[in-house]
């Protein structure tokens, strides 16, 4: 009886994993994306330097933006120190979020963006986080936002860890304003 019990317990168990994450795919697996544009600026959302910063460097390099902000809440970075003192024929501002959070980077472009009166913003960060970092900045700014990210590979256990964080940051989003 008792092994019976836990053989439902484990199916029902194996059976909400497969429902929520075919559910979530869409969210969190393939979010969607946009084709980068002309645009005023392209935000850097802070992370894992998974490619974000090259993809964003190479954007402003083709003429996508005039200039590229980037998130900097890191106490030390040394690639993006270096970005942030490197000499590029784009302005590259870069500004540590308060508080350390899309919200916080949400706040900093809108500030930044209806003191320059942009219209349309590049974001990039990677594919988890798009769909969530596109609901916090919407809350934030009412311009026009397309999100690219670099495709970064992640493993099994960082799409796990990232299904359950980005689920918990939805629900903390849903109860916060910008």
């Amino acid at each position: 009886m008792c092994r019976r019990r836990l053989l439902w317990l484990l199916s029902g168990l194996v059976a909400a994993v497969v429902v929520c994450t075919a559910a979530l795919w869409p969210v969190y697996v393939d979010p969607r994306t946009d084709r980068p544009g002309k645009a005023d600026a392209i935000l850097v959302l802070g992370g894992a330097h998974d490619g974000r910063e090259q993809l964003a460097l190479r954007l402003a390099r083709e003429g996508y933006a005039p200039r590229v902000l980037f998130s900097n809440p890191y106490e030390t970075s040394p690639l993006i120190n270096r970005i942030c003192h490197g000499g590029y024929s784009f302005d590259v501002i870069c500004f540590d979020p308060s508080p350390r959070t899309t919200r916080g980077e949400g706040r900093e472009l809108a500030a930044l963006a209806r003191a320059a009166n942009w219209r349309r913003i590049i974001v990039i960060t990677f594919t988890p986080h798009i769909s969530r970092a596109r609901h916090i900045l919407e809350k934030c700014w009412d311009g026009e936002l397309l999100f690219l990210d670099p495709r970064p590979g992640l493993s099994l256990a960082r799409w796990a860890y990232n299904y359950a964080y980005q689920s918990a940051g939805y629900l903390k989003a849903a109860v916060e304003p910008c």
